[in-house]
């Protein structure tokens, strides 16, 4: 199996690592000192798990590697538009693309029986500019629990989680999802492949579209908000009212609200994504974590107070800060 990791940062590495030690050909594509690190020392993972050195083969020019069977992005959701040079070269007939990012992925409505099918999100596909690069019917969705940093160039130091959930957009278990769980699985990782993926969508969502914006506005670590009571009761409510957007698009996604707050405060003293993008001044994931879900209430008339104001509030400090 033939894998090229596009965005070989954080996760993209510690995927691309755990790949290579399973036995898949892996091509990494990435940048600057840490693809230099990877080519001379390769990629060293420091985990809990288990310390490990894995070697695959880095690049900063797709041409080199050519089409692959899957191509695993680890680009943040607003590169993707931007990403056809780069991943043009890793296509063929039958290449499938494996999306690790957060927040509604722009394949959402594809293939989703309903009165929303096909319908497109203009926060994550403006203008139809996402599903040209990547076509919807290339996609396999992806939901990535495990946290990771990069410690140093080529090295990734993995904090906690090993589950990759994947699935098809149209429902089902399909042999390429059967075939990518069975490589990730050989690597040391948990990849479930989930006939409803879009329920795992959202369970994750809960966290981040209240976690992340939260975080950025106020600076405080995941364990600071769910400890201040005033705030952990805006998580809770920004919450409920994501699971009523979810439920209107047809996901009930089986966790309460409760679990997700005793699961995000046993992270402790951990900065949300969002919240080190601000700090680093990077672009913020605004549009795939919030404003896709803001955009999915308009579409399904859904009030969603609190959630319009966290977004309001936040992409205006992406606007001052000129992360936005």
């Amino acid at each position: 199996m033939k894998i090229a990791v596009l965005g070989a940062g954080a996760i993209g590495a510690f995927v691309g690592a755990a790949l290579h030690r399973g036995g898949a050909d892996v091509h990494l594509i990435a940048r600057g000192p840490h693809l230099q690190a990877i080519r001379e020392r390769g990629v060293s993972v420091i985990s809990p798990r288990g310390d490990f050195v894995a070697h695959p083969h880095a690049t900063d020019n797709p041409t080199e590697i050519g089409p692959v069977d899957f191509v695993f992005l680890g680009l943040k959701a607003h590169s993707y538009a931007s990403s056809g040079p780069l991943i043009e070269p890793l296509l063929g007939a039958q290449t499938a693309v494996v999306a690790g990012q957060n927040g509604i992925p722009w394949w959402y409505f594809h293939r989703l029986a309903g009165p929303y099918e096909g319908r497109r999100i203009e926060a994550v596909d403006p203008g139809g500019a996402t599903s040209k690069v990547l076509a919807p019917e290339r996609a396999v969705g992806c939901v990535v629990y495990p946290a990771t940093v990069i410690e140093a160039p080529g090295v990734i130091r993995h904090l906690e989680g090993t589950r990759f959930s994947i699935g098809e957009p149209g429902g089902g278990i399909s042999a390429r999802c059967t075939a990518l769980s069975e490589a990730m699985i050989a690597g040391g990782l948990k990849c479930p492949v989930e006939p409803n993926l879009r329920d795992d969508i959202w369970i994750k969502l809960m966290g981040n579209v209240a976690f992340n914006p939260i975080s950025a506005l106020t600076r405080a670590t995941m364990v600071e908000i769910c400890q201040h009571p005033p705030t952990r009761r805006l998580v809770a409510q920004l919450m409920e009212e994501t699971l009523d957007i979810a439920s209107r698009v047809g996901s009930t996604p089986d966790i309460s609200i409760e679990k997700r707050l005793r699961g995000a405060e046993g992270v402790g003293n951990h900065k949300t994504s969002m919240l080190q993008d601000l700090e680093a001044g990077k672009q913020l994931e605004l549009d795939a974590i919030v404003t896709a879900v803001v955009e999915m209430a308009d579409i399904t008339g859904a009030e969603a107070p609190r959630l319009r104001a966290v977004h309001a509030a936040t992409d205006l400090l992406a606007r001052r800060t000129g992360t936005g």
